[in-house]
């Protein structure tokens, strides 16, 4: 009798086990993390090597993307990938994972009256409009008597990244065939 109760104890003990243990697998697997096709929203701070907080969005709104799509840094969403809701993680990128190398070919002299006055000096911000309508931000790397070199460079060509992130959201992305195309109208209502 007393043997019975002892095997009735561990065949309970044993059923226990194994829902508690189904239970956590289910929990593992139920765990989202950053894939390809996800929205994410992060929280992030980005400095260079000198401790220079280059931009944060800390207290303010999450930025979002899709994971895979290039929306930011390659390099970062490589270093994001697998990661979960509440994971923190630093991430430092070269200047080539980031915005590259600053490119002696994108300097240019221009005549000094293309510039507004107060733009006249070295270290001076501008946006110019490309020919494919899209602005872009450029410095004012030299001024001279009759002329300003201006630097087309992205403003962090040639430095080191560090971010800080922190994953905020994950949402699974609706998966779409590469090729899909909108389904044409039929001809039926021409």
């Amino acid at each position: 009798m007393f043997r019975g109760t002892i095997s009735r104890i561990t065949l309970s003990s044993l059923a226990v086990a194994s829902i508690v243990t189904a239970a956590c697998r289910a929990e593992a697997e139920e765990t989202l993390v950053i894939e390809d096709g996800n929205q994410v929203s992060i929280e992030y701070t980005l400095t260079l090597d000198d401790g220079t907080v280059v931009d944060t969005n800390v207290g303010q709104d999450a930025l979002t993307y899709t994971q895979g799509k290039e929306e930011i840094l390659p390099a970062l969403e490589e270093a994001l990938l697998g990661q979960a809701v509440g994971d923190a993680k630093q991430v430092s990128l070269t200047a080539e994972q980031g915005y590259g190398p600053s490119i002696p070919e994108a300097f240019q002299e221009v005549s000094l009256e293309t510039l507004p006055e107060e733009a006249r000096v070295a270290g001076a911000m501008l946006m110019a409009q490309m020919p494919d309508g899209q602005q872009r931000p450029l410095k004012v790397h030299e001024v001279k008597e009759d002329s300003a070199i201006l630097d087309f460079n992205h403003p962090l060509a040639g430095q080191a990244l560090n971010f800080d992130v922190k994953v905020l959201a994950i949402d699974e992305g609706q998966t779409e065939p590469e090729d899909s195309e909108p389904e044409a109208e039929s001809e039926a209502s021409e």
